[in-house]
């Protein structure tokens, strides 16, 4: 379809205009870089000179006069074995030199934006029919959003001066509880896990990753919080009885002879709404989660808070060659649901083998890609050795923190029995240091003279 011969309604003559624009207003080019790629013209000669004039911008952050961009490809046309499209491109360029500001420019620009929208609509559409053919279907309705979308902002950005004021209006950051008064203090959370933000929690295999989601799901549901939890391992009746055993203060294992006690906490209390829903292992995508998101709505559930147990073992909606590139779209599609929605999300990932014996697991370790921790807000770790495992000391350390300070290391308990997490008060925030050498004899004693005090065990 994209050939010479074809046109839309914005044509060759239009389009050409277009790029002279480009070259006439840098401060115009500016605003349409941020909409436009250089795929969008159905000229070839076009295409080559929008590419290598955003290319250029790309990487020296000012966009090329006329001259500089002819001294740029002067070289690769000469050598280049594209005789048709060096003419092209010359012979394009010596009319735009003639006449740099024909007088239908000002028109040009205010059209541009609609042209780029048509071109991107056409441009998924014939995705879409790719995907159709291959049997794909979940990722079309994200590819035709992001088209209509196009352009819908009405700024370009925060104007540094002209916004002066607007910076220093008070913005409230509404925020969900972790439960852990720790972690909510204002110079680290500030609070909890704020909407539009995305948590992980990473630890190595059976530390306590599903357990600390409950707790901060029911951390939740004690300040009225709406909890949706989404559960890819464990069946939704063996999460509710987690949920059971942390809001009712009761061991999992006597939860069903409990059903009265439990029965009565539920109607005395002033709980939020829960919602737990199973997917298979591998099955649920980001936009199976939407897709089921939206009909809770239209039953009347608004969810306060997601959770996901756990990202890692999600459908990508597109499949790559690595999981790497896979788990990369998982995360940056939950961030996006994240501010869609305007919620808190938090997840949970594995750690790598090295980080399973690991003092302090740590950002490096984060199982199969490093691109998980630039998209979370906030990363929390678990790690415990095996010797701890008994006792369920474990060591909880604030990896990445966007909102406050990061860097600190907790000694907890992780109550299994009532997914409960627990910091030992006493003895504060450790160092990373301190945190290594907790196997030393005297600190092993300290944290058992500690936890004797807490538990009366």
């Amino acid at each position: 379809m994209h050939t010479e011969s074809y046109f839309s309604q914005y044509g060759k003559d239009f389009q050409e205009k277009i790029f002279q624009c480009l070259l006439n207003d840098h401060r115009w080019a500016a605003q349409m870089h941020e909409v436009m790629t250089h795929g969008y013209f159905e000229l070839r000669y076009l295409k080559y000179l929008c590419m290598r004039y955003f290319e250029y911008h790309h990487k020296y952050k000012t966009f090329p006069t006329m001259s500089l961009l002819v001294t740029m490809i002067r070289d690769e046309l000469r050598e280049g074995n594209d005789i048709i499209l060096r003419d092209q491109i010359i012979e394009y360029l010596h009319r735009a030199k003639l006449n740099p500001n024909p007088g239908d420019l000002d028109y040009v620009k205010e059209k541009s934006l609609d042209f780029c929208k048509k071109q991107a609509i056409k441009a998924a559409l014939e995705e879409a029919v790719t995907l159709v053919a291959s049997e794909t279907y979940e990722p079309i309705i994200n590819i035709m959003k992001e088209a209509i979308s196009l352009g819908n902002s009405d700024t370009v950005g925060h104007d540094f001066f002209e916004d002066f004021e607007a910076r220093f209006q008070k913005i409230s950051r509404v925020t969900c509880p972790t439960g852990i008064a720790h972690l909510d203090k204002k110079e680290i959370l500030n609070g909890g896990l704020a909407r539009g933000e995305i948590g992980v929690v990473v630890a190595p295999t059976g530390v306590g990753k599903s357990h600390f989601l409950v707790h901060l799901g029911s951390a939740a549901l004690k300040v009225g919080k709406n909890v949706l939890h989404y559960t890819l391992e464990l069946s939704e009746s063996a999460v509710g009885i987690r949920y059971d055993s942390n809001l009712c203060n009761i061991q999992s294992n006597e939860v069903i002879e409990n059903k009265e006690k439990i029965k009565q906490k539920y109607e005395e209390g002033e709980f939020g709404r829960l919602i737990i829903k199973e997917y298979p292992t591998g099955s649920a995508s980001v936009m199976t989660l939407r897709n089921h998101i939206e009909k809770l709505s239209m039953k009347g559930f608004v969810p306060s808070v997601i959770l996901i147990d756990y990202a890692d073992i999600m459908r990508s909606t597109r499949q790559y060659d690595s999981l790497r590139h896979e788990l990369k779209l998982i995360y940056e599609e939950l961030r996006n649901l994240a501010g869609e929605l305007n919620v808190p999300v938090w997840t949970a990932s594995q750690s790598n083998k090295e980080g399973s014996e690991k003092e302090v697991v740590g950002l490096t370790n984060m199982g199969e890609s490093y691109a998980k921790a630039q998209v979370a807000d906030v990363v929390l770790t678990l790690s415990r050795k095996e010797t701890e495992k008994s006792t369920g000391m474990a060591r909880l350390f604030v990896a990445k923190n966007r909102a406050g300070r990061d860097g600190l290391l907790f000694p907890v308990k992780i109550d299994t029995a009532r997914s409960k997490l627990q910091v030992i008060d006493d003895l504060g925030a450790l160092s990373i240091a301190d945190a290594v050498q907790s196997s030393n004899n005297n600190t092993r004693s300290l944290l058992k003279s500690k936890w004797k005090e807490i538990t009366g065990e």
